[in-house]
């Protein structure tokens, strides 16, 4: 095993693991994450952290996540919901659900490391049901030209180290040529590094 392969499969999902414990995004999950209703869809588990947050307005979450070691970090949590877990270890391009059939997906910093996020917003807008939720609390793009510059040039670097990371993407203009409308939306930095932490976030649907 090389050392990035060992870096990738064994260091990487704990370190995501203990940054997304951060305050900030717990505020977040707790404010976003009640609104999931009926059959859920949450694109990049990671370790289970949105779990808990969920209402019992949930019927049924379906919990994709590629990595196997995060997949496991999630278990114990999705073991306390009060329904059904189905854990799906898969890319986030690659959603294995029937067309028109979940009722919210949930995606919380993730669209920044999917290789292709257009094609797994195609598959989200796809599997939602016709008034179907998407929430969404991403990090991008900083509106500071000087700051945004410094995301353009790092970000090849800091995708190398934090799992394919990308600093500096829009996921709201992603979201809407996807196909969505935007129903909530908010967009800011929020506390940390200006670099990393401008956020956008809200509610998109699908019409």
């Amino acid at each position: 095993m090389s050392l990035r392969e060992h870096y990738d499969r064994h260091v990487l999902p704990h370190l995501i693991d203990i940054t997304m414990r951060a305050p900030m995004a717990s505020r977040e999950r707790q404010q976003l994450i009640p609104q999931a209703s009926g059959a859920v869809l949450e694109i990049g588990v990671g370790s289970g952290l949105n779990m808990p947050f969920y209402s019992r307005a949930v019927t049924k979450l379906f919990a994709l996540e590629p990595n196997a070691k995060l997949r496991e970090k999630a278990h114990p949590k999705a073991a306390k919901t009060g329904f059904a877990v189905e854990f799906l270890g898969l890319k986030g391009e690659d959603i294995p659900l029937d067309d028109q059939s979940i009722d919210t997906v949930v995606t919380t910093w993730t669209l920044c490391t999917i290789p292709d996020p257009a094609k797994a917003l195609q598959g989200m807008f796809r599997v939602l049901k016709p008034g179907g939720r998407l929430l969404f609390v991403e990090h991008g793009r900083a509106p500071h030209d000087r700051l945004a510059r410094w995301q353009d040039r790092l970000s090849p670097a800091w995708s190398c180290c934090a799992g394919g990371c990308q600093l500096n993407r829009r996921p709201d203009l992603l979201i809407q040529q996807a196909g969505f409308v935007l129903d909530e939306f908010e967009q800011g930095y929020l506390d940390g590094p200006k670099l990393l932490t401008y956020h956008y976030k809200g509610l998109a649907r699908r019409a």
